[in-house]
């Protein structure tokens, strides 16, 4: 099997792999509700878009949950130090979740206009909420997060909820938003019939230049940020301690990777030619395509540029959480990884199925029908 050092570091791509396989698909989910009341112009309208998302939302969600399992069992000092230090902004993003469902479920109830408006609302919300705290979180993630951990490997956190909303933290929120968005509006382009489907298209267009300034006004901010770097000797083999490490603090070090590794350079320029993908190419379907490039090398980029680092902390730099400090044993990851390679085919292998399924245009004329019906 892997020696401990590598089994870390394919948990760490792991662990990117459901980011990425829940932002392309429960991600285009909250990019549609986050603009359904731009998209829909009148109810039966409305209608078209949700019942675009509706019959997969719920199975999206699984890569939300493999997420969060995956950081409780293989990154256990990350889980407490995360869900502890970010508990209300997790609570929120969980109020909106729990939101959505009930708006589905709620909004065709009643066929009164007052009904209905106030769902879509809820959907809304429930859409641009998550999609802005995710971002949010992820920009914390550069500047640290106010933690520390006791010799007995107790964790304590300093922050509170509007400490997170840094400015920089909030730009990230804003490519978050912006390219889920984006992502979204992709996906009804292409599953939902004109006009609504044409608005869609503008709209991707819009959300695609929004992300790329945001995303460029991002990294060029890195540059006089403050990063950290691990100054002392790295053992991929050793037991995880995060507080048997030294580390400096340096304006600009979040850039260091890219010219230590000038390879993955390959994620941010995938980044650009998707975002003008969704910007130029007439096709819906490729516009889609390029959209999940754009959102997967997005997620990609932030990766690689904090790498090695999972949860860097501010307050106290050395107590800051990486790759080779913050896993379970080896033994853990091993088992865990015989699990993923059974489980993970079987997921995709669902998805796919899923959406192969549900293939196919929603058409003003079956909505219409449908609402007879009902």
């Amino acid at each position: 099997m892997f020696d401990y050092g590598t089994l870390r570091e394919i948990w760490w791509l792991l662990l990117g792999v459901l980011l990425i396989g829940f932002a392309l698909t429960d991600g285009y989910d909250l990019g549609v509700g986050a603009i359904l009341r731009l998209l829909g112009r009148d109810d039966v309208e409305r209608r078209m878009v949700i019942e675009a998302i509706e019959p997969n939302w719920e199975g999206n969600q699984v890569w939300f949950i493999l997420g969060g399992g995956a950081i409780f069992a293989a990154w256990p000092a990350l889980y407490a130090a995360s869900f502890s230090g970010f508990y209300f902004a997790l609570l929120l993003v969980l109020l909106a979740l729990i939101l959505r469902p009930v708006g589905f479920v709620f909004r065709n109830k009643l066929p009164n206009p007052a009904w209905r408006n106030t769902w879509d609302w809820a959907l809304t919300i429930a859409g641009a909420v998550p999609a802005l705290v995710f971002g949010v979180a992820f920009g914390n993630l550069f500047l640290g997060a106010p933690f520390q951990f006791s010799d007995d490997m107790r964790v304590s956190y300093d922050g509170g909820l509007f400490d997170l909303f840094h400015p920089f933290a909030v730009l990230a929120g804003v490519v978050s938003l912006a390219m889920l968005v984006m992502h979204g509006a992709s996906f009804a382009a292409m599953r939902v019939e004109d006009p609504v489907g044409a608005r869609a298209r503008r709209i991707a267009r819009v959300a695609a230049m929004v992300t790329a300034t945001a995303f460029a006004a991002a990294g060029v901010w890195l540059v006089s940020l403050d990063g950290q770097v691990v100054t002392s000797v790295i053992d991929p083999l050793a037991a995880s301690n995060p507080l048997y490490k030294h580390v400096s603090v340096q304006a600009g070090a979040w850039l260091n990777n890219y010219s230590t590794h000038p390879w993955i350079l390959v994620a941010p320029v995938l980044a650009a030619v998707g975002l003008l993908g969704v910007l130029t190419l007439p096709s819906r379907g490729f516009a889609l395509v390029a959209s999940g490039v754009s959102v997967a090398s997005i997620i990609l980029t932030a990766g690689f540029s904090l790498f090695p680092f999972l949860l860097p902390s501010s307050s106290h730099p050395a107590h800051g959480l990486t790759v080779w400090d913050a896993s379970s044993s080896a033994l853990t990851l091993q088992i865990m990884l015989l699990a993923t390679a059974v489980l993970l085919p079987i997921v995709l292998a669902y998805t796919t199925w899923a959406f192969r399924v549900m293939r196919g245009q929603v058409t003003r004329q079956h909505v219409v029908e449908s609402e007879d019906l009902y």
